[in-house]
């Protein structure tokens, strides 16, 4: 399921991909098709299709951070938004929900203690499981 992620995770077809997922926690567990499966995922330790999508997405973020400038890098104003990545402009929607555009938008909503942790991919992978699991 997760066998290239990075580039389908956004398509209309993820959905199709999500609700399968979900059928197969409610075989696993025994409950019934009208039943939340939310507390099952973190019950199991399962990170949902979205989820997955997400941390795909923050590791390439993380693993090509040297082709990705920040804010400091484009301008010298000290702002509060100065530890962000600086996403390039574009008004394609193609483009826009790519892997490059996305990794940085979703990078960029992340709390700051988890930014922090980017230069070390270990811990960054294991904080960020930890918060998936949270937010599910």
């Amino acid at each position: 399921m997760t066998y290239g992620l990075i580039v389908w995770g956004n398509s209309h077809y993820s959905n199709i991909i999500f609700r399968l997922q979900k059928r197969i926690i409610r075989i696993i567990v025994w409950i019934r098709g009208r039943d939340s499966c939310r507390g099952h995922f973190k019950k199991l330790q399962i990170l949902s299709l979205k989820s997955q999508y997400i941390l795909s997405l923050l590791l390439f973020v993380v693993d090509n951070g040297d082709y990705i400038k920040v804010n400091p890098e484009i301008n010298n104003i000290s702002t509060r938004n100065k530890s962000n990545l600086h996403p390039q402009i574009s008004n394609l929607s193609l483009y826009q929900k790519g892997t490059y555009y996305s990794g940085i938008s979703v990078s960029n909503s992340l709390p700051s203690q988890i930014k922090d942790l980017s230069h070390n991919r270990s811990r960054f992978k294991r904080a960020l499981k930890n918060f998936l699991y949270f937010i599910q």
